[in-house]
C-alpha cells in the first residue's frame, strides 16, 4: 500500500519514532489482551491471539508487556472493550478507515469526528468507504529475505495470494482466513517476518498533491496519537516529489 509506506517514511523523516514506539506498544498491548479476553488466554489454541502476540514481537514488545497484557485479560478488573469501525474521507477524496478499541463508545465517536472536522475531512456512514477496500492478511519481510522469485514461489507453495516486491522489501498478501496458516509456512521456509497483520487493501489509490497531503497527515497523524484508535489505513498516494517537500 504506497499509502502506508510513505506515511511511515514522514514520519520516520519528522522523527516521531519514539512517541510512535509508544503508542504502538500500547495498541498491540491492548489487542493481546482483547485477543485473550475474548478466547483462550494460550496462544497455541486461539489463533487471534497468536496472530497478536506474534506481531508483537516482531515490533520488539517486551516479553514482560506480552505477559502482562495476557494476564491483565484474565483478572476480574479487566477493562470491557468495544471493537468499532468508521469511515470517513480525508483532504483530496481520499476514503480512510479507522479501527477502534474502546471501553465508551460515546468518548470514541466523538473525538474521532472531530478530528476529521478540524483536519479537512468529514464522517461517513459505516460501509460507505469499506467497500473500497479488501480484507486481507499482510506479511512483510525485508529484502534480504530473498530474491523476487524466491519469494514468489516461497509465498506460492504456503498459499498465500499475492507477492509485491520492491527495492525496500516484500510484501505477501493472503486471504484473510488464512493469515495464521501461510504466516506458520512462510516461518518454516524463510523465517520471521518482520510484521503479520490483518489489513484493509486498498482497490484503488487516489492521488494527493502537497496542500492535500499535508492536511491528510496532520489528519492521520491525529487519528493515530487518539488512544482509543488501533489502526487507520487510508487509499492515498503520491509522487515522490511531494513526499519530498512533506518531510522538510
Amino acid at each position: 500500500m504506497a499509502g502506508h509506506s510513505k506515511w511511515a517514511n514522514i514520519q520516520h523523516r519528522k522523527g516521531r519514532q519514539d512517541k510512535i514506539r509508544s503508542k504502538l506498544f500500547s495498541k498491540l498491548a491492548k489487542e493481546i489482551t482483547v485477543a485473550a479476553k475474548m478466547g483462550d488466554p494460550d496462544p497455541d489454541k486461539n489463533p487471534r491471539l497468536r496472530l497478536a502476540v506474534k506481531e508483537a514481537k516482531s515490533q520488539s514488545v517486551p516479553k514482560d508487556v506480552i505477559d502482562r497484557a495476557i494476564k491483565k485479560s484474565q483478572g476480574g478488573d479487566a477493562e470491557n472493550y468495544d471493537e468499532i469501525r468508521y469511515e470517513g474521507y480525508g483532504p483530496g477524496g481520499v476514503a480512510i478507515i479507522v479501527e477502534a478499541m474502546t471501553d465508551n463508545k460515546n468518548r470514541t465517536a466523538s473525538s474521532v469526528r472531530s478530528i476529521f472536522t478540524k483536519n479537512g475531512g468529514n464522517m461517513a456512514e459505516t460501509g460507505s468507504v469499506s467497500f473500497m477496500f479488501d480484507r486481507k492478511g499482510q506479511i512483510l519481510y525485508p529484502a534480504g529475505a530473498g530474491d523476487e522469485d524466491c519469494m514468489m514461489d516461497a509465498a506460492i507453495e504456503a498459499g498465500a495470494e499475492d507477492v509485491e516486491s520492491t527495492e525496500d522489501g516484500h510484501t505477501i498478501y493472503t486471504e484473510s482466513t488464512d493469515l495464521a496458516e501461510v504466516s506458520n509456512a512462510l516461518d518454516a521456509a524463510l523465517g520471521e517476518a518482520e510484521s503479520t497483520k490483518l489489513i484493509w487493501k486498498p482497490q484503488t489509490l487516489t492521488e494527493v498533491d502537497e496542500n492535500s497531503g499535508a492536511t491528510l497527515f496532520k489528519l492521520i497523524g491525529s487519528l493515530e496519537d487518539d488512544d482509543d484508535v488501533q489502526n487507520v489505513t487510508a487509499n492515498f498516494d503520491m509522487s515522490d516529489e511531494v513526499m519530498a517537500k512533506l518531510s522538510e
